[in-house]
């Protein structure tokens, strides 16, 4: 067959910049269509909770919403809303200037304008992740069609179609870590000079990530072995960590590192301490003390690195850098939280499984390990039947990929191709365990965003390296089915949420704690607000 007919030409038919902005412009349009113009209090949980935290903290109040504990989310959107207030944009960008509850027309005015900012924020936020992913996956892949298949699938995916037009946490922590996975698969496969560098950034990005939403941490931790089978003959050391030199950039690296876990040390003694701890409602996961996992997941990473280096002929010198520069970014990380410096947010991102687990649907039984076990297994049952979509159809279309990956794996086995196999394995081995896990919290659509990266990686490294389908006479029904099915799927949920009947009635349930300043016209006036 020849180039002119290759199904992957037909399936990318506005080239690579074309292709990036026509994905833009679709979700833009579906972001008029159902998003912005949707009702301001149809997705209250969560605008409202982080739209009130803006608003509070641009009029001096502190921040009261440390369930996440969105951190990130929150501070862009306050600096988002007195921007526009200087540009004269928005009027409504303080607490005291939303009007009372019992002017209705001015109220429901001032908090629609409010609300109407906060979604254009999530789409322009959603818009640079879609931007770095879809660079990120050009180096991923050699073939820019099939990096072009990553970026449509990653921006048409459930999470992201309803992430676009509503204020989670999840966006932003989920793509921040996924960003960093994929910095660390490009340079684990071509070696530099400045790999160690990355590596910091990439640190730097999952926490981030962490600092945005508890549950990071999933990746977080998966990550270190994710990126083993990645390496390449190309990735082993350059020369530059081969010489002497390399060890004067390893006394940098360390002071550096020193620098920046000096100055994150407070952070870290108040983020541990049992007293803070207590306070804010945790308990200590494992033998009674807090930090304990934490400490092994870094020895994890540390064993991680040092076995990647073994493995592909990376040199002591960048290793000890890439260690040093792994501390340095993570704790500069860590120092965004004195952006807003509230000890709520630091023991929160630094417990993260201890406030996780107040989460589950079963806490007590989560406390046993029979009972963990049997919540394990329960949750991986629930993700077994939504992968079959049969079973239990969900707003999820990379169900669809992975019914490809799969034989796609064993296809790779069989052709002898046995690394890229092992990659996308651990890819969707990652996926299952982060599923079950969130089955316990319903597995809603929004935290589809921390695994469908991983499910899209997984199907374009095998695609690329069994590229000769595209050469199949189903190739091209089968792309443009998939293509149709995963646009198709991933409006579901947006179409539902705008259409619903459901009044704001629901929102006083949580009203009083999450917006104790802010009254309602639907709800009874509010309880004496939290100090």
């Amino acid at each position: 067959m020849t180039r002119g007919v290759d199904p992957f030409d037909r399936l990318t038919p506005f080239g690579w910049r074309g292709g990036v902005a026509m994905a833009l412009l679709l979700s833009l349009v579906s972001f008029l269509l159902v998003g912005y113009f949707t009702v301001y209090w149809r997705n209250a949980d969560m605008d409202f909770m982080v739209i009130y935290n803006a608003l509070a903290m641009n009029d001096g109040g502190a921040q009261v919403f440390f369930d996440h504990p969105a951190y990130l989310t929150i501070l862009s959107v306050k600096a988002w809303f007195a921007g526009l207030h200087r540009l004269g944009l928005l009027d409504a960008w303080t607490l005291s200037a939303i009007p009372p509850a019992s002017d209705r027309a001015a109220f429901d005015a001032a908090m629609t304008s409010a609300v109407h900012a906060g979604r254009v924020a999530a789409l322009l936020t959603a818009a640079g992740i879609l931007i770095a992913f879809a660079v990120l996956a050009r180096c991923l892949v050699s073939d820019w069609r099939i990096a072009m298949f990553a970026m449509t699938a990653f921006t048409f995916s459930g999470g992201v179609q309803m992430h676009l037009r509503i204020l989670r946490s999840e966006m932003i922590a989920a793509s921040f870590c996924i960003l960093s996975l994929m910095l660390l698969i490009v340079v684990a496969r071509h070696a530099s000079n400045a790999r160690p560098l990355v590596i910091g950034l990439a640190a730097m990005l999952c926490m981030l990530g962490l600092t945005n939403k508890v549950h990071a941490i999933l990746l977080v931790a998966a990550i270190p072995v994710l990126v083993l089978p990645f390496g390449s003959e190309r990735g082993a050391s350059a020369a530059f960590w081969r010489t002497s030199r390399a060890w004067a950039a390893v006394l940098v690296a360390a002071l550096a590192a020193i620098i920046a876990a000096s100055a994150a040390w407070p952070l870290l003694a108040a983020g541990f301490d049992p007293a803070n701890a207590t306070a804010a409602g945790l308990k200590p996961l494992l033998l009674g003390r807090f930090g304990i996992y934490q400490l092994a997941l870094l020895g994890v990473i540390a064993a991680c690195m040092v076995l990647y280096a073994r493995l592909w002929r990376v040199s002591a010198a960048e290793t000890l850098v890439a260690l040093l520069m792994a501390v340095a970014g993570a704790s500069l990380g860590l120092l965004s939280l004195d952006l807003s410096d509230d000890i709520n947010d630091v023991v929160v991102v630094l417990n993260p499984l201890e406030k996780m687990i107040t989460y589950v649907d079963a806490p007590e039984a989560a406390g046993s390990l029979s009972g963990a076990i049997g919540l394990l297994l329960s949750g991986l049952l629930g993700v077994i039947r939504r992968y079959t979509f049969v079973l239990q159809p969900s707003a999820r279309p990379t169900v669809f990929l992975i019914w490809l990956i799969i034989p796609g794996i064993v296809v790779a086995l069989r052709r002898g191709e046995r690394q890229v196999a092992l990659q996308a394995a651990l890819l969707m081995l990652a996926v299952i365990g982060i599923d079950t896990l969130g089955v316990r919290r319903g597995l809603k659509v929004e935290y589809f965003v921390l695994t469908d990266p991983l499910i899209i990686i997984a199907g374009v490294i095998l695609l690329e390296r069994l590229a000769d389908v595209s050469f199949s006479r189903f190739a091209y029904p089968i792309g443009a089915t998939l293509l149709v099915l995963h646009v198709g799927i991933s409006q579901a949920e947006p179409v539902k949420m705008a259409l619903k009947r459901q009044g704001p009635e629901t929102v006083c349930e949580w009203h009083d704690y999450y917006m104790p300043r802010l009254e309602l016209p639907w709800c009874p006036p509010a309880s004496p607000p939290r100090s």
